[in-house]
């Protein structure tokens, strides 16, 4: 029995990669959220560089701080972290890949009105294979997201195509040439909805994000978990410290010291690219972009 999603929203994530829960999250929560994020903003005035904490957009100043991601922000806040382990965040997450899951990463990119730094076209499963694909993201929405404001996007049943190519001149650069991968952009779906909504895309749909044009934020903090029976492999980026480390990340149901093994395409995230950091700083080594870059 499912604790949230029917039938047909699991037949079709299955089929297309990706699903929108509207209004998944109370106002409460949103509120407090977004109190957080104003903490960040102060955090970052005054710097200069991107720390461990804060990714900074290549157009902050000081004085006018512009953030472009938080990292790991459970790590820097309750609100967030308490969210993350929340039925409202896991309960169709358990519906979709099973009772026992483990963290992979957390992150909450921030396209601000004007500015906001585009994605270009990448699969998470290219940065990170495991030896299953039951491996996917959530995307919390916190500003209500429409075409204008620069809206994750996707190729759907992209998922089930294989892995795509994400080097360039030999080097792994985490973006794709769609053309050059037979996809036409016409052919993306975007994932919108009003704040409190949760988008879920499969670690293996091709996606991305044009820049924020508009005078409405676009900020979103995205969960990235996997069945706990999924383990990094060895060619990919994914997190291995030790099976202590590995087991901490558990958000719910038991861990295991059973990989599940499923035929998956792989191809090695490697070797690194002449631009090193987040993706933004990574993606900046690809040949042709998708989507424009505000400097």
């Amino acid at each position: 029995m499912s604790e949230t999603l029917t039938q047909a929203q699991i037949d079709f994530y299955g089929q297309s990669g990706y699903l929108i829960l509207e209004r998944r999250v109370p106002d409460d929560i949103m509120d407090a959220i977004r109190a957080e994020i104003v903490r960040f903003e102060n955090q970052a005035r005054g710097m200069t560089v991107s720390d461990d904490k804060i990714d900074l957009e290549d157009s902050h100043t000081p004085d006018a701080p512009r953030i472009r991601r938080v990292k790991l922000p459970h790590t820097q806040s309750e609100v967030i972290a308490d969210l993350m382990r929340s039925d409202h965040i896991l309960a169709p997450v358990r519906d979709l890949i099973g009772p026992d899951l483990r963290l992979q990463t957390t992150k909450l990119n921030m396209k601000s009105a004007g500015y906001g730094a585009a994605v270009e076209w990448h699969q998470d499963w290219a940065f990170y294979p495991y030896t299953n694909d039951d491996v996917l993201a959530v995307g919390l929405i916190i500003d209500d997201m429409g075409p204008e404001n620069g809206p994750l996007m996707v190729f759907p049943s992209t998922h089930r195509a294989g892995v795509f190519n994400h080097h360039h001149d030999g080097a792994f650069v985490g973006a794709m040439d769609l053309a050059a991968e037979g996809l036409n952009m016409a052919d993306a779906v975007p994932l919108m909805g009003p704040a409190g909504s949760i988008s879920i895309h499969h670690a293996r749909i091709v996606h991305g994000s044009a820049l924020n044009r508009s005078t409405q934020d676009r900020r979103i903090i995205f969960y990235e978990m996997m069945a706990a029976d999924a383990f990094p492999i060895a060619c990919g980026r994914g997190k291995w410290e030790g099976i202590e480390e590995f087991d901490s990340r558990m958000l719910c149901g038991q861990p295991t010291l059973e990989p599940r093994i499923t035929p998956c395409p792989v191809r090695a995230a490697f070797p690194d690219g002449p631009t090193q950091g987040s993706i933004y700083e990574v993606q900046k080594a690809m040949g042709k972009r998708s989507f424009e870059v505000i400097s």
